[in-house]
């Protein structure tokens, strides 16, 4: 059938669930179709709409549920091993309050934001043109809100190897040599997005890395994969290293930041992320892992007028 419309075949497998499953729905009333010719045809712009719409829906019972038992935030982006301890250094002083997070990756992070399904995106996207993060993509991917940036931590970058193979590994020139096996990220994330930038300026093929298309969503599980020996190496941060016992060879120290509306920015929640994130107890408990700059930490980095 066409791009534009689908049958119930297509429909269950473009929502993922069983045809039994879309009948029922037909039957109930709550899913855009028609029928011609004796079959049930459904237009796929009507679908992701209403797709759209259930989805807003869901967040907004969310938040009302959240209210009554404490403050809640939505946050979705990128990943990073000290967004979990951040968490937790923020209940100890705020036990009424809850972060929920996806790792979707910087560029769905800030789509979400966009269109209202999240509260915070947190993003790392390099531009190379200027050799800033995160702000030459607002104007294309926050064009219905008025976002304001704000610096979580600057934090090294690089490839983790098993300590035994770590001379196998010089530069991203390595990542074709014969035997070498890598793990990647998912595309949309701003360590991929990187990677990729690097690969082009360098001229070398994706199709020649081993590995290319093996893909994972965090910095941990690139990590377990480097230490499992399913892969000989992969970009992660210089934490993950630390934590995992892998040898690590920085290539980049990046910004990792949280974006939001403007609103968002006053809420209680935020104001206690970026106390927790300046405590002296927080700060010396990530200390101790390293690779991380705080200097520009709960400083606003950009906010449209």
């Amino acid at each position: 059938m066409s791009e534009h419309l689908m049958n119930t075949r297509e429909i269950a497998e473009y929502l993922g669930v069983h045809e039994k499953q879309i009948y029922a729905l037909i039957k109930a009333g709550r899913i855009p179709c028609t029928r011609v010719t004796g079959k049930w045809i459904f237009p796929k712009k009507l679908v992701d709409e209403w797709i759209e719409n259930k989805s807003r829906s869901g967040l907004k019972q969310a938040r009302t549920k959240s209210s009554q038992i404490g403050s809640a935030l939505l946050a979705a982006g990128s990943n990073d091993p000290l967004m979990d301890m951040l968490s937790t250094a923020t209940k100890k002083d705020h036990p009424d309050f809850f972060v929920f997070t996806a790792n979707t990756g910087s560029v769905n992070g800030l789509k979400t934001l966009n269109t209202g399904l999240t509260d915070i995106a947190f993003s790392h996207l390099y531009d190379a043109e200027s050799g800033e993060y995160n702000i030459p993509y607002l104007a294309e991917y926050l064009p219905e809100i008025k976002p304001v940036v704000v610096n979580i931590f600057h934090r090294e970058i690089g490839f983790l190897v098993q300590p035994a193979k770590a001379s196998r590994i010089n530069g991203f020139e390595s990542l074709v040599n014969e035997g070498v096996r890598f793990v990647n990220r998912q595309k949309g994330s701003g360590t991929r997005h990187f990677l990729d930038h690097q690969l082009q300026k360098m001229k070398i093929s994706p199709a020649d890395i081993d590995g290319y298309e093996n893909e994972v969503y965090t910095h941990f599980e690139i990590g377990l994969a480097v230490s499992t020996g399913e892969a000989d190496t992969g970009i992660a941060s210089a934490a993950a290293a630390s934590l995992l016992g892998l040898a690590f060879q920085p290539f980049n120290a990046e910004r990792f930041d949280m974006i939001m509306d403007q609103s968002t920015y006053f809420q209680p929640g935020v104001q206690s992320l970026i106390a927790a994130l300046n405590s002296p107890a927080f700060r010396s408990r990530v200390g101790k892992i390293g690779g991380y700059d705080f200097k520009d930490s709960g400083k606003i980095i950009y906010s449209r007028q």
